[in-house]
This record gives C-alpha cells, structure tokens and sequence, in this order.
C-alpha cells in the first residue's frame, strides 16, 4: 500500500473507531497530502459528508488549478455524489483501494476522461466486508438502500 492509500485507509480506521463507517480519503497535490477526510455522516448527523466530500472540506478553498493537477485516493469507489464533486472540480485521477464491496461512479468518471486505478487492496476490502457484516442497516443508509 503506498504513503497516500495508507493515509486514506487510517482516516478509515480513525471513523470506525469513532462509531462511523470506514471509508477513507486523502487529497494529493503535487506528492503532499493538502485535505483529509472519512465518512463523518454518523459522528456528524450529516447527510452528505462521505469521505470524500469531507478530504475536500478539509482541504480549504483552492483554486480550480490545484483542484485540475491533484489526485484523490480513496479507500472504497466513489458514490454518485462525491463522483459529482470530483466531476466538478475537474481532479484529474482517482485512485481506489476496493470496489468488491461497492462499486460506484467509475464508468462516469472514465467516460469524463478521468483516470480510474482500482489497487484491489486486502485491507481496504476486509474493514468494509467486516463493517458491512456487522451494521447492514448503517451501510444501506449510506447507500440509500
């Protein structure tokens, strides 16, 4: 696992320790991590505030060139509305650790010219099955099942 898929897979284990669901996030520009961010919906009672929503809000108002030579590493496929974001401020890759247990917008993001790299990564794979197993219910809402 390399430096920013780890940081993402830690902010991850920090939301699940803290009651939520973990998904994990990580903004790069220019090989420094500039915005963190995990799943905060449950800690928060937020409606919106997956792990890339919150790495984004995290990393501050930027200006649109960052936004278009940054990447973001991400420990599960993006779901529709954080595809939107990525969509919106044009990030040019993303990069993901697992899309077994839930696979988003990446047929979107490839058709908008975005670089998709899924890493299949053991642990990012085993925290969401083993999260999923155990809060069915927590996990449908996240996904609006």
């Amino acid at each position: 696992m390399n430096k920013f898929m780890k940081a993402a897979f830690n902010e991850a284990k920090k939301g699940l320790e803290e009651g939520g669901i973990p998904i994990g996030s990580v903004l790069v520009y220019k090989g420094k991590i500039i915005g963190k961010g995990r799943n905060r919906r449950v800690q928060k009672g937020s409606a919106i505030l997956h792990s890339e929503m919150d790495a984004l809000e995290n990393a501050g108002r930027l200006s649109g060139t960052i936004y278009r030579e940054s990447v973001l590493y991400t420990t599960l496929s993006p779901c529709s509305m954080c595809s939107g974001a990525i969509l919106l401020y044009k990030i040019p890759k993303v990069i993901i650790g697992e899309n077994k247990n839930f696979t988003g917008e990446e047929e979107l993001l490839r058709s908008k010219g975005v670089i998709v790299e899924i890493l299949h990564d053991p642990s990012s794979i085993e925290i969401m099955l083993n999260f999923i197993k155990k809060n069915p219910d927590l996990w449908n809402e996240d996904i609006c099942i």
